[in-house]
């Protein structure tokens, strides 16, 4: 099993190429599902979650070419099974991205409940809710949904969904079959994170007929048919956002190319609060932060929510930074139960944190040692890659297969910046 070995201690200086995003490709790939026509899309990041979702798809019939430059070219024309098998999606949730596109095209679609990160809850139950009230006849049987339309019917009907919760891939499965539903569906409480408009676009170009897209409102006109498109993936926030969070902790200058600081303005605030540079450019987002983080960064509260608050996606990677800052800092975590499995393993490189709760209290050190440490879920990976970094001595990080679900070669862009890291089996 492959870990990280690092070498803390060095200051990051250079580029870096943020990828395209994880959370936009996997529910991009599934729209391809719609149609019968060539779809493709570029931009699309080398992860093992793209990996598997490529499986998945090639696994139902959908004809698959992949090229190294990022370009991924789907012909679901081909497409004989609708199914997602237990065997395929047990350790990816995203999978469940594949029910409302499968549903909407063939009337009848067969997922698996999904797997994936050991960070808490993600019910399902909102998926199901809202494609019922599109007319789908839904239960769960032996792990799988099964889903079809009432006898007589051939298509989704339009409907008002209000979910219980923002939902992210919630959001998506209702964008993507209501695309092809009979009539206007209404999403009310919808995510607005940039991965929704983003797909969004995506099926415009394909032919669809929303508006608001990126708003709690979404307003979407079923059409018959989609058509052939071709799509760029957009970048990455959160691999950005880590690498802000690893430079502000190294300090360094670091240009990371193609990123959007529009996206990610709540962690920019807090980097900013905290004393580091960090600035909008033509070419993506620059920071400058000085060294050692204890003697120039500020300790940061913030508390995760949805779009555009800050992200749980970042929250264990700012936790590193704030872990060696000056001062006490308070994390609050309320969008996932089990988000804070990182936290052991970061007392044991001496880091100094309690948690009460969904609060964590985190009071700065000014340096971090060198140990081995577990890799719990995707995130907290890279949090401990973050730590591992500013660590005297060696740091080793254990199951970095949840690193690989989430982030791009990650220790290839970190030691083209002056990290000393290597992957070692």
């Amino acid at each position: 099993m492959d870990k990280l070995l690092i070498r803390g201690g060095r200051m990051l200086q250079g580029e870096v190429q943020v990828s395209g995003a994880k959370n936009a490709a996997l529910p991009e790939l599934c729209a391809a599902l719609l149609t019968d026509q060539p779809v493709t899309l570029t931009n699309v990041p080398r992860l093992q979650d793209v990996a598997t979702m490529l499986k998945l798809i090639r696994n139902m019939g959908v004809t698959v070419e992949r090229h190294d430059d990022g370009m991924v070219r789907l012909n679901a024309g081909t497409l004989t099974l609708p199914e997602a098998p237990y065997e395929l999606v047990k350790t990816m949730r995203a999978s469940v991205l594949a029910l409302g596109p499968l549903l909407a095209r063939f009337g009848h679609a067969k997922v698996s409940l999904p797997g994936g990160c050991a960070i808490g809850s993600r019910p399902v139950d909102q998926h199901i809710k809202g494609l019922q009230a599109m007319g789908a006849e839904i239960a769960v049987e032996h792990g799988y949904m099964v889903a079809k339309l009432p006898a007589g019917r051939t298509r989704l009907r339009g409907a008002r969904i209000a979910t219980d919760m923002v939902t992210v891939t919630g959001t998506e499965n209702f964008l993507m079959a209501a695309a092809l539903a009979e009539g206007e569906t209404v999403l009310e409480n919808a995510a607005q994170e940039p991965e929704i408009p983003d797909l969004a676009e995506m099926l415009i170009q394909m032919g669809a007929k929303i508006q608001g897209h990126g708003t709690s409102r979404i307003h979407i006109q079923g059409v018959e048919r989609l058509h052939s498109a071709t799509h760029a993936v957009v970048v990455d926030r959160i691999e950005a956002g880590t690498f802000l969070c690893a430079v502000a902790a190294t300090g360094g200058d670091v240009l990371l190319r193609n990123a959007r600081a529009d996206h990610l303005d709540a962690v920019i605030d807090k980097l900013r609060d905290a004393g580091a540079k960090v600035t909008a450019v033509p070419e993506g987002i620059r920071i400058q932060s000085a060294a050692p983080a204890y003697a120039h960064l500020k300790a940061q509260t913030f508390r995760t929510t949805e779009y555009p608050g800050f992200p749980t996606d970042m929250q264990a990677q700012f936790m590193a930074l704030n872990a060696v800052s000056r001062g006490t800092s308070k994390v609050t975590e309320t969008i996932f139960e089990n988000r804070f499995m990182h936290v052991n393993e970061m007392v044991r490189l001496g880091a100094h944190i309690q948690i009460d709760g969904k609060v964590a209290v985190v009071e700065g050190v000014e340096k971090l040692s060198g140990a081995t440490v577990m890799a719990t879920d995707l995130r907290a990976s890279a949090s401990l890659v973050i730590a591992g970094l500013v660590a005297e001595g060696d740091t080793v990080v254990d199951r970095i297969y949840h690193l690989d679900r989430g982030y791009d070669r990650m220790e290839a862009k970190l030691r083209a910046i002056g990290a000393d890291i290597e992957r070692i089996s």
